[in-house]
């Protein structure tokens, strides 16, 4: 594997800084940062109320905006 040196800011490095574990390198911490994440690394993330009541949220929005879309609907047929 070889290495390449880029230049950045103060700030930047400061960041990616405070971001690195302990033990970590700035490349598995870019590596880590830079990966594709599947959707399996949210489990767990939120609490099984916080999920049902995001999954309520979500059902409402939907019927709002069926609801939305069914009056737009009508006044296109109406003109």
């Amino acid at each position: 594997m070889g290495t390449k040196n880029i230049a950045i800011s103060d700030e930047a490095y400061q960041r990616l800084r405070s971001l690195k574990k302990p033990g970590e390198s700035f490349t598995e911490l870019i590596e880590r940062m830079t990966r594709q994440k599947g959707i399996l690394e949210l489990a767990g993330v939120l609490t099984p109320k916080e999920g049902r009541l995001m999954k309520e949220a979500m059902a409402r929005m939907r019927e709002q905006n069926s609801d939305r879309m069914q009056r737009v609907v009508k006044r296109m047929e109406v003109t």
